[in-house]
């Protein structure tokens, strides 16, 4: 459960969102900045679980096998580990969109930044991990609560935290989530060729 935990803050990313919230806050005051990242976890919560909820159920009725759906999000999370590796600042193009605080939480800060797609396939692996029965939506949805709070604090605390690390901080820790997040998403490209005998089980 701690690697899948690890899974979902890494590919959540709210550090890398830092800057995204720094411009969309803007001018802002306090109490308006705060609604604006909790409206933002909020609906980045809401995207995911209806993905961890439901993700699984869609690739029954597609007849999608998960070591497909496995190697695929595996692939996918690859290519979201490059970017955050060695693109530019975290969807900086899209800052320029916004008209309103309540439109710039749901786009671009619940998406694409925090739910990202990369996010809401490790929601579905997420599912399948944990178990199909209320146990397991519970804990899951549990484990996606706490990864969500803790984008939310770091959100909230985004102007403080910019002050303290900087760009270059934050650059930093974006591309160490990088390399992490493409440690993982080789493990699970690993772990469905495993499954159709294509490769040694990743420890």
């Amino acid at each position: 459960m701690l690697r899948r935990a690890l899974s979902l803050w890494v590919v959540v990313d709210p550090l890398g969102t830092l800057p995204v919230m720094i411009a969309v806050s803007a001018g802002l005051g306090a109490a308006a900045a705060r609604r604006l990242a909790l409206r933002a976890a909020l609906t980045a919560f809401a995207v995911l679980a209806g993905f961890m909820l439901l993700g699984r159920t869609v690739l029954a009725a597609l007849e999608i096998p998960l070591h497909a759906f496995q190697i695929a999000g595996g692939l996918v999370l690859l290519l979201f580990a490059l970017e955050l590796i060695f693109a530019d600042p975290k969807h900086e193009r899209d800052l320029a969109a916004h008209q309103s605080p309540a439109e710039a939480a749901v786009f671009p800060l619940a998406i694409p930044s925090l739910a990202s797609p990369g996010a809401m396939l490790t929601a579905t692996l997420t599912a399948e991990e944990v178990g199909a029965g209320w146990g397991g939506k519970l804990l899951g949805l549990g484990l996606l609560g706490a990864v969500m709070l803790s984008a939310l604090l770091i959100l909230l605390a985004a102007a403080p935290l910019h002050r303290r690390i900087g760009d270059a901080g934050s650059a930093l820790i974006s591309r160490v989530m990088g390399m992490i997040l493409a440690a993982v998403a080789v493990t699970e490209m690993l772990r469905g060729f495993a499954a159709v005998g294509w490769a040694i089980p990743a420890a």
